[in-house]
């Protein structure tokens, strides 16, 4: 059987220098074998086409064959004339003969005639090429056992073989023994070096990094470091000192490695020159007992009506102003009085010159009036006490001020220091009096800052607003700030875009003790805040997202579903321990005072935290946290989206609404002691849009409305939200389909709603139709 190989018939044709199709044709003639030129050849195939193709092109003899050859190329260099004209190609011997002068002929002989002079070519294929300088290189490697073989001829044209490395493994290497003045010189010579490295070791260090610093292996770091007693992996922290000990062994200057922070690159730290300051306003805060009139008289200095908005009376979040009297402006500071809203008070007072203790002529002082006297004392403000509701018959301001003794406040009448001025909030005796005793109170202060430097000041208030995002109110306590500024406060951060006064005039520029509402934060801040203005909006970024990070750090645990209703017998069947909720509001110092005011009311069994406090109308993304922590959602003046209501609905996770703090309150702390037993609970009716706005001298504002979903009575109340926030309650004053009135109006028609006492109606708005009503468990 033939042995096929791998030569392809064109690979064949190739070397016998034939076509392929000669080479076809003779397989197909002689064999009878059709061939294509990529066929392999069997080996009985190769020897038929060898035996053929060598008879075809055989030699008479083989000096014919060797004359066949062709002649080899000779350069121009190697062509050698003869004297009679004929040319050569000159090899070794002719070229030895023509560098070789020729011997000079006897003196009787006559000189020969002059030669012309041409190239030798050298024949490199019969010269042996002397290969000894090329294995220099190579016997210089060899090892130190092998220098006499190295030394000893090599025969032309052999290679050594190189196994230096091999013999140096099995031979011990030979060092020359170092003398003593050697030794002397590289101990010195180390010393040296030890002596010009300069290392910075910070307060804390680990061993890898201390020997990356010292220029040395780990193990004599820690060989040093179990010198002193201590063991340390390569991983572990040393402190400075140690470091320092160990680095001060291996001859190293040690220097302490001090970190700049980005508050320091970011801040101005430096003290303002007494020639850098100017007066200021003073900063006034309002502070003392719920419902004793502070909002009233902050009513009567701006003549505006600001208690008349507020649910139940109660003002629920900071507000600032200022006011100008006999030319000089004075910033007012109003606080809310409930003891929900310590903390803010605490911060008003920390970040105001004077406080105006604010008490009612008949009821005298009360437990929030002593604590607002301790934060002003705490924060070395000047007290001036405001006597208020003079108007009354019942009052009586020396019953006052004889309590005030009671907490070193001494009024001025009876010798001390304490300014007292008797107001009527109502008639609006004494409120002169009162500005003028602040603007004496200031002039003795001496009250001065720095307007020439990047802006200073704390974050009043914060909220959501759904057009122009969050927007901060703030009190710039030094320097200037512009529009354009980039300001961070906690973990927000952005440029100034606009800024706006008490009035919501624009301004550009806002000095010490202004109070201004700026937007352009990237996030809703923290009201008490400090604010900076800085150059680098780059590291301001970089500081706010460490600041969100470690908040972020702080993580919170899922629980088992829980409502109001059954925590009390959760607490009793030993399951559970802990209140999860969730607190949106309206203004973020409302979210931060409910939040701490929660926190307050846990007891022994049962502890009330608060996972998350945020500003703006209750979302989906607020339902999907308090699912993931078993939460409740308790809303301060703010209302679910529709999006966020079906998931609460199909999440089983409870939403509880407030306009009062104490329902709030009051609520958690009787689902703790198992009492809760409302008696009233709302029932929705439907929604409303609000398509277009009527003005009718007759009737009033009259809504142009659009039914939602469910339906609208006559008989409901309404409540209107704009941006998730709750506007206002009202009831129906009328509700038409046309010309007609109406009793109801079903989803998916039109009406026109006009409300009974609220006319400030907005395209946009919704109407959130409902009704109380009561029920026993």
């Amino acid at each position: 059987m033939s042995v096929v190989i791998k030569y392809k018939l064109s690979d064949v044709a190739k070397d016998l220098n034939v076509q392929n199709k000669e080479l076809i044709d003779f397989l197909y003639q002689t064999l009878g074998e059709s061939k294509k030129h990529t066929s392999p050849l069997t080996e009985a195939e190769l020897n038929h086409v060898f035996e053929h193709y060598t008879q075809k092109n055989s030699e008479a003899s083989l000096d014919a064959y060797l004359a066949s050859a062709p002649a080899p190329k000779v350069a121009e260099k190697d062509i050698l004339k003869k004297a009679d004209g004929t040319v050569v190609a000159a090899g070794p011997a002719k070229r030895k003969e023509r560098i070789r002068p020729a011997k000079p002929e006897k003196e009787n002989k006559p000189a020969p005639e002059k030669r012309e002079v041409v190239t030798v070519t050298v024949d490199t294929r019969i010269t042996d090429v002397n290969l000894d300088k090329f294995n220099e290189k190579y016997t210089e490697l060899a090892s130190t056992k092998n220098v006499e073989n190295r030394r000893k001829p090599t025969p032309a044209g052999n290679k050594q073989k190189f196994s230096g490395r091999n013999n140096r493994r099995q031979q011990p290497f030979q060092k020359k023994r170092e003398t003593e003045a050697e030794r002397l010189q590289r101990i010195q010579l180390e010393k040296a070096r030890k002596a010009q490295l300069k290392v910075s070791i910070p307060d804390e260090i680990t061993v890898g990094e201390l020997a990356s610093r010292l220029k040395v292996n780990v193990a004599q770091v820690i060989k040093k470091l179990m010198g002193l007693g201590i063991m340390a992996a390569i991983s572990e922290v040393v402190d400075f000192d140690t470091a320092s000990l160990v680095a001060e062994e291996l001859g190293a200057k040690v220097e302490h490695e001090v970190h700049v922070t980005i508050e320091e690159r970011l801040f101005e730290v430096d003290e303002d020159k007494d020639e850098d300051l100017e007066e200021r306003p003073p900063v006034v805060v309002v502070m003392g007992h719920v419902d004793h009139g502070k909002t009233s008289i902050l009513d009567a200095i701006r003549k505006t009506r600001v208690t008349a908005g507020e649910a139940g009376g109660i003002t629920q979040h900071i507000g600032a102003y200022q006011v100008t009297m006999n030319g000089k402006p004075i910033t007012f500071l109003d606080t809310p009085g409930h003891e929900a809203f310590t903390s803010m008070r605490a911060r008003g007072a920390n970040l105001t010159d004077i406080a105006v203790l604010v008490v009612a002529a008949d009821d005298g002082i009360m437990p929030q009036t002593v604590e607002s006297i301790n934060h002003a004392k705490a924060a070395n403000t000047t007290i001036i006490v405001a006597i208020n509701k003079m108007d009354k018959p019942t009052a009586n301001p020396n019953h006052v001020m004889e309590q005030l003794t009671q907490y070193e406040l001494v009024p001025e009448e009876w010798g001390g220091d304490t300014i007292c001025v008797p107001v009527s909030a109502l008639t609006g005796q004494g409120i002169e009096d009162l500005l003028e005793s602040i603007n004496l109170v200031a002039e003795v202060k001496e009250l001065k800052a720095n307007p020439h430097r990047r802006a200073k000041g704390a974050v009043i208030e914060a909220r959501l607003d759904k057009g122009q995002g969050p927007v901060a109110t703030i009190l710039v306590q030094k320097g200037t700030l512009h529009q354009g500024d980039v300001v961070i406060a906690g973990t927000s951060v952005g440029r100034v875009r606009v800024m706006r006064d008490d009035q919501g005039a624009i301004l550009k520029a806002a000095g010490p003790s202004m109070p201004v509402e700026i937007t352009g934060l990237t996030e809703v801040p923290a009201a008490g805040d400090l604010f900076d203005a800085v150059e680098d909006e780059k590291l301001a970024r970089e500081l706010a997202d460490r600041r969100a990070a470690e908040q972020k750090e702080q993580q919170f645990s899922a629980y088992k579903k829980v409502t109001l209703d059954n925590l009390f017998s959760q607490i009793a069947e030993g399951e559970r321990k802990e209140l999860a909720i969730i607190v949106k509001a309206d203004v973020q110092g409302s979210a931060e005072a409910v939040k701490q005011s929660l926190e307050k009311i846990s007891n022994d069994e049962v502890r009330v935290r608060v996972i998350h406090a945020g500003v703006g109308a209750i979302n989906k993304s607020d339902v999907m946290l308090a699912n993931a922590g078993n939460a409740i959602i308790i809303g301060f003046n703010v209302r679910p989206d529709p999006v966020a209501k079906e998931e609460a609905a199909q999440a089983e996770v409870e939403l509880r609404m407030y306009r009062v703090i104490y329902d709030a309150i009051n609520d958690v702390t009787d689902a703790m002691r198992g009492m809760l037993a409302p008696k009233f609970r709302e029932v929705e009716l439907g929604r409303a849009e609000v398509r277009s706005v009527f003005k009718i001298s007759s009737a009033g504002t009259i809504a142009g409305c659009y039914v939602l979903e469910g339906k609208v009575t006559r008989a409901a109340k309404i409540r209107l939200v704009r941006d998730g926030i709750v506007i206002t309650e009202d009831e129906i004053d009328s509700l038409r389909r046309f010309k007609d009135d109406v009793k109801e109006v079903a989803q998916g028609y039109e009406c026109g709603i006009g409300l009974d006492k609220f006319s400030d109606i907005k395209e946009g708005d919704i109407f959130e139709a409902f009704i109380m009503e009561e029920y026993r468990d």
